[in-house]
C-alpha cells in the first residue's frame, strides 16, 4: 500500500451536508423514536454509495440521525420529571473549578453512587449556601444530601437559554446541598483540576496586588477573579475571545510546540535518523496543544480546537497530503462526530466560520508580508463574522477592529507566552516563575489601560434588536458578496443586505395601542410597557446577594433584544428584592431613566408613585390607583397599583398587594377595576386574589410571574382555581417564558409566549399544573 497517496476526499459538500443535518435537529420540538433514526442511518449508508447529489442527501440524513441519537441519549440521562425537587443521598467527585461567593459556593459534581432515582454517572450542578461554607477542592470526593430538579431556566428575547447550555454540557440536574452537617469529604482534591487550582493560587500569591486575574485566566483557564466590569470592557472592545484559554490560544501553543521541536532538530540533526522531522514536529504540536487543553480543564471549545489540530496533523503523520479545504472538511466532520451538540455553542460557529472565511479569502499567503497578512486576516474575520456576532450576541463593538489589531498580537505574542513560561519555570524556580508572571501582568496592565479608554468611547457598544433568520441569511450573503475578489460587480450594493439585521422592523404599537410584556425573571417581577413612542418598566426583578442579578441577566438583555433604546420611566412598585433588586442594573443600562418608588422606601433622587398621578402617552392613559399620599410603608401593601387604558380596554398591574388593599381598591375605585388583563397579585399567593377582587376585575387574561418549582409553592392551586372558575385564562411565566399582549379597542390579544412560540426538544414542556394548559385551551392566537 502506498502511504503517500492522497486520502479519498471527504469533500466539503459532504461536510456541509452533515453540518446541515445536525443543525436542523436543534430546532426540532421533539426527537423521533429510535427506529426512525436507525432508518435514516440505513438510508444514509445507501445514498453515500451513489452520485454526488445522493451523497449530499445522505450526509444530511446521517447528520439528522446522529444528532437525534446523541440528543436522545442526553435527554434520557436527565433526572426524571417525577423525581424533580426530591432529596437524594449521593457520593461523587467535584468537577472543574468551584465558584465561591460571599456565602455560597457553586460547582459541578459527577455522581458515582446515589439513592434510588439519583442520576448516577451523570454531571449535576450544585450550590452550597450558608454563612459557613467549607473549602471544596477541585477533584475532591464528597458525600452529600442534596435536593435536585431538572435543568430549567428563564426564557426571554435576547436572554441566555440555560436549558440549551445544560444539554450541551450534559448537566442532568441542578440542585443544592441540604443538611450541610451531614456533608463529608471522602478524599482530598486530585487530578488536573486540582493542579489548575494550585497553579492559580501560586499566580495569585506571586501577584498580590490583584492584577493577576488575566494571567490566571490565560495560564490555566481560571476566570473566577475576572469581574463583571472587566467583561463589560472586553465586550465593548470585542476581545472576550482572547481571555481564558480559547481555541485560538490552543492553536497558538501547538504552533509554539512545533517551532520548539523544529529548533531542536536543527540543533541535533541526528534525531532525524530515528524519526523524520515533519512527523516529530506534528507530534510536538499535538502534544503541546493537548497539554494546554488539559490546563483549560478540557473545556469544550479547547477540546474542539485540539480535535481540529489532531485531524489535520494526523494526515502529516500518515504522510497523506491534503489540501486546506480537505483538512477543514475532515476536521468539521470529526468535531460533529465527537460531539454533535457542539453546534449549540456560538463558539463552534465562530471558530469554523472564521477559519472557513480565511481559507476561502486568503488561500495563498506566500509573497505577502506578515503585517499585511495579519491585517487582511483581521479584516476578513471582522466582516465575515459580523452577522454571526450580531445573531448570537445582539451587539457589535465599534472599536473592536482597532482593539483586535492591538490586543490580539499583544496577548498572543507577549501575555500568553510569558504566562506559560512562568508556568514551566514554576517547577524549578518560584522566583523565575514570579518574574515571568509579573512581566505578563505588567504587559496586560498597559494593554488594559488602552482597552478601557476604547471602551469609554461614546457608543463603543452597538446593541441591536433580535432579528429573524431571513435578516441573518441576507447579512451572511452580504458578507460573502463583500469578500468576493476585487472587480466583482455590485459589491457596494451588498451593504443594503445588511440593513434588515442592523435596522430591523420592530413593529411598535400604533398610537392608541399599548404592548405589555411580562419578562420571565424567575421568582420576581418585571413588566415592559410600550406605547408608540414611550417605554415604561414596572419593577426590575431580583438581585441575589449570592451574585445573580436578574436585572442584568434577564431584564436588560430583553430590553435590548426588543430594540428599546430609551426608557422613559422605571416604576418600582415596592422595595422587596424580587421587585427592586435589579434596579441598579437597569439604571446603568439606561442612565437617563426617571425612577419612581413608593413613599417610605424611595431613595434620594427618585420620584414618588402616588394615587394622585395620571398621564397620557400616545393615546394611552396611565393612572396610579394606590398608594395615596402619606400612606405608611407596609412593604407588599404599599405596592404601586398601575392602571393602563387603551381604547377603552384596561390592564391592571397591582404589584404584591394583599387582601386588605384589594378591598380598599374595591371601595375607592369600584368602577375602574374591571380589566381585560390582570397581573396576578403577589405571584399567586394565598394572601391575595380574594374572591370579591377577582369577581370585580373579571380579567380575561390573568398572568402569574413566578419561578419554576419555586420554594414558595407559587402560584397556589387554590388561587388558580378561583381564576379558572371566573372564566379567566391563566398563564404563568414559569411555563410560558416571557408573555406579551397588545391592548387596544379590540381587547387584550396574546401575541407571544416565548416557550410556546419556540419549542425545542431540550426545553421543559409546559406544566399543566402551572396554568399554561388552561391558557392554551382558550387562546385566541
Amino acid at each position: 500500500m502506498n502511504w503517500r497517496t492522497p486520502l479519498p476526499p471527504l469533500g466539503m459538500m459532504v461536510a456541509v451536508a452533515v453540518l446541515a443535518g445536525v443543525s436542523v435537529v436543534q430546532v426540532f420540538p421533539w426527537l423521533p423514536p429510535l427506529w426512525a433514526s436507525a432508518a435514516l442511518l440505513a438510508a444514509a449508508a445507501i445514498l453515500f454509495r451513489q452520485s454526488d447529489g445522493c451523497r449530499f442527501i445522505g450526509g444530511v440524513l446521517f447528520g439528522i440521525a446522529w444528532a437525534c441519537l446523541v440528543g436522545q441519549s442526553v435527554m434520557e440521562s436527565r433526572l426524571p420529571t417525577a423525581l424533580s425537587r426530591q432529596d437524594f443521598a449521593i457520593e461523587g467527585q467535584v468537577l472543574g473549578l468551584p465558584q465561591r461567593e460571599d456565602e455560597s459556593i457553586r460547582f459541578d459534581f459527577r455522581i458515582e453512587k446515589g439513592s434510588v432515582g439519583a442520576p448516577v454517572g451523570e454531571r449535576v450542578r450544585l450550590g452550597w449556601y450558608g454563612q459557613v461554607v467549607p473549602k471544596i477542592e477541585p477533584g475532591s470526593r464528597w458525600q452529600f444530601r442534596v435536593r435536585l430538579k431538572r435543568p430549567m431556566g428563564v426564557l426571554n428575547p435576547g436572554g441566555r437559554d440555560f436549558e440549551r447550555s445544560a444539554l450541551a454540557m450534559r448537566i442532568a440536574a441542578t440542585g443544592y446541598v441540604r443538611e450541610p452537617g451531614l456533608a463529608r469529604q471522602l478524599h482530598p482534591g486530585r487530578g488536573v483540576d486540582r493542579l489548575r487550582d494550585q497553579i492559580s493560587a501560586r499566580i495569585a500569591q506571586a501577584l498580590p496586588e490583584g492584577n493577576g486575574r488575566f494571567v490566571q485566566a490565560l495560564a490555566v483557564g481560571d476566570t473566577r477573579n475576572i469581574q463583571p466590569g472587566d467583561w463589560e470592557v472586553l465586550r465593548a472592545t470585542g476581545l472576550t475571545h482572547q481571555i481564558a484559554i480559547s481555541g485560538f490560544h490552543v492553536g497558538m501553543v501547538g504552533g509554539l510546540g512545533a517551532l520548539l521541536m523544529s529548533a531542536l532538530f536543527r540543533l541535533f540533526p541526528g534525531w532525524g535518523r530515528r524519526l523524520p522531522r515533519p512527523q516529530a514536529v506534528a507530534l510536538a504540536a499535538m502534544f503541546s496543544a493537548f497539554a494546554y487543553t488539559a490546563l483549560a480543564g478540557f473545556a469544550l471549545p479547547t477540546v474542539r480546537t485540539w480535535l481540529m489540530i489532531a485531524v489535520v496533523l494526523s494526515a502529516r503523520l500518515l504522510r497523506r497530503p491534503q489540501s486546506g479545504r480537505e483538512s477543514y472538511a475532515l476536521a468539521l466532520v470529526a468535531v460533529l462526530l465527537f460531539d454533535p451538540l457542539s453546534v449549540l455553542a456560538p463558539g463552534f460557529w465562530l471558530s469554523f466560520a472564521g477559519v472557513g472565511w480565511l481559507i476561502w479569502c486568503l488561500p495563498q499567503s506566500r509573497g505577502t508580508g506578515h503585517v499585511r497578512s495579519f491585517l487582511q486576516a483581521q479584516g476578513v474575520a471582522v466582516l465575515g463574522l459580523l452577522p454571526l456576532t450580531i445573531w448570537f450576541f445582539g451587539q457589535a463593538s465599534i472599536p473592536g477592529p482597532v482593539a483586535n489589531l492591538v490586543g490580539v498580537p499583544v496577548i498572543s505574542l507577549c501575555v500568553v507566552p510569558l504566562a506559560l513560561l512562568g508556568l514551566l519555570l514554576s517547577t524549578v524556580s518560584a522566583t523565575a516563575a514570579a518574574f515571568c508572571w509579573h512581566a505578563s501582568a505588567r504587559v496586560m496592565d498597559w494593554l488594559w489601560s488602552a482597552l478601557e479608554a476604547m471602551a469609554d468611547w461614546p457608543g463603543s457598544m452597538m446593541w441591536l434588536a433580535e432579528t429573524g433568520f431571513v435578516a441573518f441569511a441576507l447579512a451572511c450573503l452580504a458578507a460573502f458578496w463583500l469578500l468576493l475578489p476585487r472587480g466583482t460587480p455590485g459589491r457596494a450594493l451588498a451593504c443594503v443586505l445588511f440593513l434588515p439585521m442592523l435596522w430591523p422592523d420592530l413593529n411598535p404599537p400604533a398610537p392608541g395601542q399599548v404592548e405589555i410584556r411580562v419578562i420571565d425573571v424567575g421568582q420576581g417581577l418585571s413588566v415592559l410597557v410600550q406605547t408608540a413612542s414611550h417605554n415604561l418598566l414596572f419593577d426590575a426583578a431580583a438581585a441575589s446577594p449570592r451574585g445573580l442579578d436578574m436585572g442584568e441577566a434577564a431584564v436588560v438583555p430583553t430590553l435590548r433584544a426588543l430594540g428599546v433604546s430609551h426608557l422613559d420611566t422605571l416604576l418600582i412598585s415596592h422595595g422587596d428584592n424580587d421587585h427592586s433588586g435589579g434596579m441598579q442594573a437597569v439604571v446603568r443600562a439606561y442612565p437617563g431613566v426617571r425612577v419612581l418608588g413608593v413613599e417610605g422606601w424611595a431613595r434620594p433622587g427618585m420620584g414618588l408613585c402616588q394615587s394622585t398621578q395620571a398621564w397620557r402617552w400616545d393615546g394611552v392613559n396611565f393612572r396610579v390607583l394606590h398608594p395615596p399620599p402619606l400612606f405608611p410603608y407596609l412593604r407588599n401593601d404599599s405596592s404601586c397599583v398601575l392602571r393602563i387604558e387603551a381604547g377603552g380596554r384596561v390592564a391592571l398591574l397591582p404589584g404584591d398587594i394583599g387582601r386588605q388593599v384589594e378591598q380598599r381598591l374595591l371601595n375607592m375605585h369600584p368602577g375602574e377595576l374591571q380589566a381585560d388583563l390582570l397581573l396576578v397579585p403577589h405571584h399567586g399567593s394565598l394572601t391575595s386574589s380574594s374572591t370579591p377582587f377577582i369577581h370585580q376585575v373579571a380579567p380575561r387574561w390573568a398572568v402569574v410571574s413566578a419561578g419554576a418549582e419555586n420554594r414558595f409553592g407559587l402560584p397556589r392551586a387554590e388561587v388558580l382555581d378561583r381564576y379558572s372558575r371566573t372564566g379567566s385564562i391563566v398563564l404563568n411565566t414559569a411555563s410560558a417564558g416571557a408573555i406579551a399582549f397588545r391592548l387596544d379597542a379590540s381587547g387584550a390579544q396574546l401575541i407571544s409566549e416565548r416557550r410556546g412560540d419556540r419549542p425545542r426538544y431540550w426545553r421543559e414542556p409546559a406544566n399543566p399544573g402551572s396554568g399554561y394548559a388552561i391558557g392554551n385551551q382558550s387562546s385566541d392566537r
